[in-house]
């Protein structure tokens, strides 16, 4: 079997961009675009981002109809601060409210698209760093001028800030899980996604059509679970992917980056009908110069279709 799907690499990757915010409103056609940022304590980066994205708002005819922050339970200023640079924020907790939270970034943007009406609906990450704006439109052009196309991935060079020092980085090595984990299970398990650069990636934007199709898993499974759910459902065609640039953020340590690990493996395993013993993850850890063991838990909890949920559906105002 072939590496990569050329055919489709070739048609669906756009290496250099090259619509205009004019084209992609020409494209819209009464279709609305919603911006959702998923955030939990992320006050250094929050107002910079929306701030980016609120000129896309503005005008008689806007490119996003909505730019929402999804709140996760931040303890800091991030609520404020997204606000008073212009964007709608919603809680957790009053989206869907009859079910109680539970902790993670799917849990969020599931019930973020409770919280919208964009018949599209743009993700991003909340603790980007220099964030470049066109990121917006970058995702939303092959959804607003090709047809068949559900799901738009962003990719882009990432560098990784060494933990030693915020102002020093390396131009590669970002992305670890992306090729040490995601890479190799998609090579196992869907070879015909072996095309996908970032598939970790959290800037994407999808159909309303796909999004509320699916279910969502709640931990930092959800980007390889959404990816191989709309391969299996709407096929390899329906998923594009276009060059965002460089792509900076804050990067967590290889503590954290197991437990992340252990997730998206156990998403992956669900979504190709194979067992996973649920056990948690073992880790060790120096304490007074001995190796004690530290135990994290799976959450393995997942989020039905939201089509299914329509009924107890609540739009936050």
């Amino acid at each position: 079997m072939q590496p990569i799907t050329e055919d489709w690499f070739t048609r669906r990757t756009w290496q250099t961009p090259d619509w205009t915010v004019e084209d992609l409103v020409a494209a819209k056609r009464g279709r609305k675009v919603s911006v959702v940022l998923p955030a939990l304590n992320e006050e250094a980066t929050i107002g910079a981002i929306v701030a980016g994205i609120r000129p896309f708002t503005e005008g008689d005819r806007p490119l996003v109809d909505d730019l929402l922050v999804m709140d996760s339970g931040s303890t800091d200023d991030t609520i404020a601060l997204a606000k008073a640079n212009g964007a709608r924020v919603a809680l957790r907790e009053d989206v869907v409210s009859h079910l109680a939270p539970v902790p993670g970034k799917g849990e969020v943007l599931w019930r973020s698209l409770a919280a919208t009406d964009g018949d599209i609906i743009c993700f991003i990450d909340s603790d980007l760093v220099d964030f470049d704006p066109t990121f917006v439109p970058s995702l939303l052009g092959p959804l607003l001028l090709e047809s068949g196309v559900h799901l738009v991935k962003g990719f882009y060079r990432r560098p990784l800030r060494l933990e030693v020092s915020e102002a020093e980085s390396l131009e590669h090595g970002g992305g670890r899980v992306t090729e040490l984990v995601a890479r190799p299970l998609l090579s196992a398990l869907r070879p015909e996604l072996a095309g996908i650069v970032q598939p970790l990636g959290g800037e994407y934007a999808g159909t309303r059509e796909l999004l509320e199709s699916v279910p969502f898993a709640t931990s930092y499974g959800v980007e390889i679970g959404l990816l191989l759910d709309t391969v299996k459902d709407f096929g390899l065609d329906a998923i594009a992917q276009v060059n965002l640039g460089v792509r900076k953020h804050r990067n967590r340590n290889l503590m954290d980056l197991g437990v992340m690990s252990r997730q998206i493996t156990a998403t992956a395993l669900r979504r190709a009908g194979l067992p996973d013993t649920g056990a948690a993850l073992t880790q060790f850890v120096q304490v007074g110069g001995e190796w004690v063991p530290n135990s994290r838990e799976l959450d393995p909890t997942e989020r039905p279709p939201m089509r299914e949920m329509l009924p107890a559906r609540k739009e936050v105002a």
